[in-house]
């Protein structure tokens, strides 16, 4: 593997860690897909780091949880935009 490719995985890691942050939201920052970021940090990151791996891996595991609560919490704020637009 590329060591760009591994530095790449380790700072994603780390940032997931530290900013607690979703596989898009990471993408975004990172300017790269999301399928980069979550191939960086589940099969990549396992040969590199795999404790670090372990770390991330839980992160992502309390998103995808919660991830039903963050679209209805996007739908709920749509709707009320939607309902300014009409009023004001």
């Amino acid at each position: 593997m590329r060591s760009h490719i591994e530095e790449r995985a380790i700072v994603v890691a780390k940032y997931i860690l530290e900013k607690n942050t979703t596989v898009r939201q990471t993408a975004k920052t990172f300017g790269v897909s999301k399928s980069t970021i979550h191939k960086d940090v589940t099969e990549r990151l396992e040969e590199i780091n795999p404790n670090l791996a372990k770390e991330v891996k839980m992160v992502l595991e309390k998103n995808k949880s919660e991830r039903h609560i963050r679209g209805g919490m996007a739908t709920k704020l749509k709707y009320e935009q939607e309902i300014k637009k009409d009023v004001g």
